[in-house]
């Protein structure tokens, strides 16, 4: 093989809505764009963020902040019993298929920890090797906004890179891509190409990747998830009051790709569900760190250094006996 095919990589993004807080048949959905993908020839295929069972778009809709309120409750209730247990082995099938078809995936999930008592949900980025193995769960550090109603905030565990042919990739959970000091662990880490994952939306992505990928001089996937309207299964609860303050859209997708030079491969696609497929060339990468490369010849280690704590917390420690 030449040099120049082995800096090649092709890259999927699935822009997809999920059959909301359905886990089973979101995985299925997502299985069926996975397989595409591979048999289009991508050797990484990317999701959106929480897609697995999906965004709660309820919260800011239906008045998430009232205290102690049963609506509430029950939405929570269904939204854990949705959450995904790795651990028993929910994400099995799609490991399976990653192997057979030879593909990396990232995902974003709703992850219900064992580790942490199993009754919080963290949004999780996931990658799964072309090996099918789990490589990392991210857990996102610090949900934003009204998502604090329904996530737990959680830790640098999952801060990791993974190769994947010439290239090392890494990924983030919407907003945390917005922290420098996030950005920096994997740049630290030989990153090279960035997939941030995001529930949807142009006003996400139709600036931050580019500076990303100007600051990084890596590739940047933007990956998002969509939600219509009539994505909203008619017997959720409390479909029709959610309805009537969506609008068309609750996450209009746009996802896209930025270069190491800030130019798009891919411009934002709005509003569709789609397979987005791009081939990307580390050569690029190379040509872009001759003027800047932020952990290396333009750093100062001796003066500014970036301390990582990858343990992954718990409230409690067990030393038994054998």
């Amino acid at each position: 093989m030449s040099p120049q095919a082995q800096d090649g990589l092709r890259v999927a993004l699935a822009q997809i809505s999920p059959v909301w807080l359905d886990r089973s048949a979101t995985l299925q959905k997502i299985m069926g764009c996975v397989s595409q993908a591979a048999d289009e020839g991508a050797d990484l295929v990317t999701f959106g963020e929480a897609l697995l069972p999906g965004y709660p778009f309820w919260v800011e809709r239906t008045g998430g902040a009232r205290f102690n309120d049963e609506r509430q409750k029950n939405f929570y209730a269904l939204y854990l019993d949705q959450g995904v247990v790795i651990e028993r082995g929910d994400l099995a099938p799609l490991c399976d298929l990653a192997r057979q078809k030879k593909i990396a995936v990232y995902l974003g999930i709703m992850e219900r920890a064992p580790d942490r008592g199993g009754h919080t949900l963290y949004a999780s980025i996931v990658y799964i090797s072309p090996e099918g193995i789990v490589g990392s769960v991210h857990r996102k550090l610090q949900p934003t906004y009204d998502e604090r109603l329904v996530w737990g905030p959680s830790d640098g565990h999952g801060l990791r890179v993974h190769p994947l042919g010439n290239f090392t990739v890494g990924g983030l959970n919407c907003w945390e891509n917005w922290l420098p000091l996030a950005r920096a662990s994997l740049y630290g880490q030989g990153e090279d190409l960035h997939v941030s994952i995001w529930p949807g939306g142009l006003h996400n992505t139709q600036d931050l990747p580019v500076f990303i990928a100007k600051e990084a001089r890596s590739y940047v996937i933007a990956v998002s998830g969509l939600m219509r309207k009539t994505d909203i299964p008619d017997d959720f609860p409390h479909a029709d009051e959610i309805a009537a303050n969506a609008g068309d859209f609750m996450a209009n997708g746009a996802s896209c790709i930025a270069a190491p030079d800030g130019s798009w491969v891919i411009e934002p696609v709005i509003g569709e569900e789609a397979l987005l497929i791009a081939d990307i060339d580390q050569a690029q990468v190379r040509r872009e760190r001759q003027n800047l490369d932020v952990v290396g010849h333009y750093s100062r280690p001796d003066v500014t250094r970036l301390m990582v704590n990858r343990e992954r917390q718990s409230t409690v420690q067990f030393k038994d006996q054998d």
